[in-house]
C-alpha cells in the first residue's frame, strides 16, 4: 500500500511538518508496512520555504538583510534540491511580524531587504526564484526591492528616493541601466493568491493599508503615491501594470515584481505542488491525507487542501481532509476532489485545548479513519473510490 500525506500547517498549533508526522503515525498504527510519502505543504505564504526545502531535500540559508524600517534582520531562505531554484518569503525581510504594532508605518516601510535576498539567491547561481509575498509590512510598490537590485528611482533633483511608500509621490524618473544583469536570465515566479489591482477601492492601500498601520488619511496619500508610481513605470519601463490582477499584493510588491523582474504571478499552492512534482507522486497512490487549521469556503481560494484535491482528482486518487475545524462551506470542496472531511475535535472543546493537543488528536483521528478504511478495503490493493 502506498499513501501520501500532504497537509498545510494548523496555524498557531502545529507546523505542516508536525501535522504530517502525526498523520503518518496514525496510518502506521493500522498499516505498519504502508509506504508513506510525506509532503508538508504551504500555499505560498508562511511556511513555503520550509515546505519546499524539506520536500525536495534542499538546503536552508540565512543572511543578514535590511528590515522593514532599515534595521538589520536575519532572514531564512532556501535552495531546492535541484540546486538551481531559490525560494524566498518576503516576510522574512519585509514582514509585518518583524515590527511591533506601535512601529507599523507604511509611509516608511521598505521592501529593500527582499531585494537583497533576491541578490543573495543570484549570487548562489540559481536560474529560478520562487517568491512568497504574503505578510508584508510595506506599501512601497516594490520600489525598495528594485533599488536593492540596482534600479534608480529619482526625484526632480536626480536624487534617490528615500525608503517608503509616501516618497513615491516624488518619483520623477526611473533608470534601470545599472540593474543586476543576472535578472534577465533568471525566471521569477511569485506566489500570489489575491487579484487586487495596484490602486483604487480594491487596491493595495485601501484593502491592505489599514492592517499595516495606515489611517484613512494615510490610505488616500498612499493610493495617490502608488498611482503616480504606476504611471511612471508605464512611462519609463513601458509596462502597464496598474490594473493587472495581483499588482496590489503585498503593498504593490506584485506590481514591482512584474515591472522590474518580469515575474509571473501564480497561485501559491500550484507553485508548491509543481515544484515537488506532485502529479508524479500521485501515480499509484491508494489515498491522500491533507488538511489545515480550518477548512471552510475560504479554502476554495487557493488553499492547500483544494490544490491537493484537484490534482488527485485527475488520477482518481481518494483524498481525506483532516482539519482542526470544519466550518461553513467546507462541503463545496467535494467538487474539488476531496471525498470526506474530518475534524480533530470529537467533543465540545476550547481552542486552547485543541491547540495544546493537536498532534495526538490528529494521530487519533487518522488512526480511526484507517480502521474504517481497513475494514472496508483491506482486501483491495487499490481503493475503488473515484471522483466520478
Amino acid at each position: 500500500m502506498k499513501c501520501i500525506v500532504a497537509p498545510d500547517s494548523y496555524k498557531g498549533s502545529l507546523s505542516a511538518v508536525e501535522v504530517a508526522r502525526s498523520m503518518e503515525e496514525g496510518i502506521k498504527q493500522v498499516f505498519p508496512s504502508c509506504e508513506v510519502r510525506s509532503f508538508p505543504l504551504a500555499d505560498g505564504g508562511e511556511g513555503t520555504v520550509e515546505s519546499l526545502v524539506r520536500s525536495t531535500e534542499g538546503a536552508f540559508r540565512t543572511d543578514e538583510v535590511t528590515g522593514p524600517l532599515g534595521e538589520k534582520v536575519k532572514a531564512v531562505w532556501g535552495i531546492l534540491g535541484d540546486r538551481r531554484t531559490a525560494v524566498i518569503e518576503m516576510a522574512e525581510a519585509s514582514g509585518i511580524t518583524l515590527l511591533a504594532e506601535k512601529d507599523l508605518n507604511p509611509y516608511a516601510t521598505t521592501t529593500f531587504g527582499t531585494g537583497e535576498l533576491i541578490g543573495k539567491a543570484l549570487d548562489y547561481g540559481v536560474d529560478k526564484v520562487i517568491l512568497g509575498i504574503g505578510g508584508s509590512a510595506t506599501n512601497d510598490g516594490g520600489a525598495g526591492m528594485a533599488a536593492a537590485l540596482g534600479a534608480e528611482l529619482l526625484d526632480k533633483e536626480g536624487r534617490p528616493l528615500p525608503h517608503g511608500g509616501k516618497t513615491l509621490l516624488d518619483l520623477h524618473e526611473i533608470r534601470t541601466d545599472h540593474m543586476d544583469k543576472r535578472i534577465f536570465s533568471t525566471q521569477f515566479i511569485t506566489a500570489c493568491d489575491v487579484d487586487n489591482p495596484l490602486c483604487g477601492p480594491r487596491g493595495a492601500s485601501a484593502v491592505f493599508g489599514p492592517q499595516k498601520g495606515a489611517t484613512p488619511e494615510m490610505v488616500e496619500v498612499l493610493d495617490q503615491a502608488l498611482s503616480h508610481y504606476g504611471k511612471q513605470i508605464h512611462k519609463y519601463l513601458k509596462k502597464d501594470i496598474m490594473f493587472e490582477e495581483g499588482a496590489g499584493a503585498a503593498g504593490g510588491l506584485g506590481a514591482g515584481l512584474m515591472a522590474f523582474l518580469n515575474a509571473e504571478l501564480k497561485q501559491g499552492i500550484d507553485i508548491v505542488l509543481d515544484s515537488i512534482d506532485f502529479n508524479a507522486v500521485l501515480k499509484g497512490a491508494d489515498f491522500v491525507l491533507t488538511g489545515e487549521g480550518k477548512t471552510d469556503r475560504q479554502t476554495l481560494f487557493g488553499k492547500a487542501p483544494m490544490g491537493v484535491g484537484m490534482r488527485a482528482k485527475q488520477f482518481n486518487v481518494p483524498v481525506f481532509c483532516i482539519s482542526g475545524s470544519l466550518s461553513d462551506g467546507y462541503t463545496l470542496l467535494e467538487e474539488k476532489g476531496i471525498h470526506a472531511f474530518f475534524s480533530i475535535s470529537h467533543e465540545p472543546s476550547t481552542l486552547e485545548y485543541l491547540s495544546s493537543y493537536a498532534g495526538p488528536l490528529v494521530e487519533e483521528t487518522v488512526e480511526n479513519i484507517m480502521k474504517v478504511y481497513a475494514s472496508v478495503y483491506k482486501n483491495t490493493p487499490v481503493s475503488p473510490l473515484t471522483n466520478g
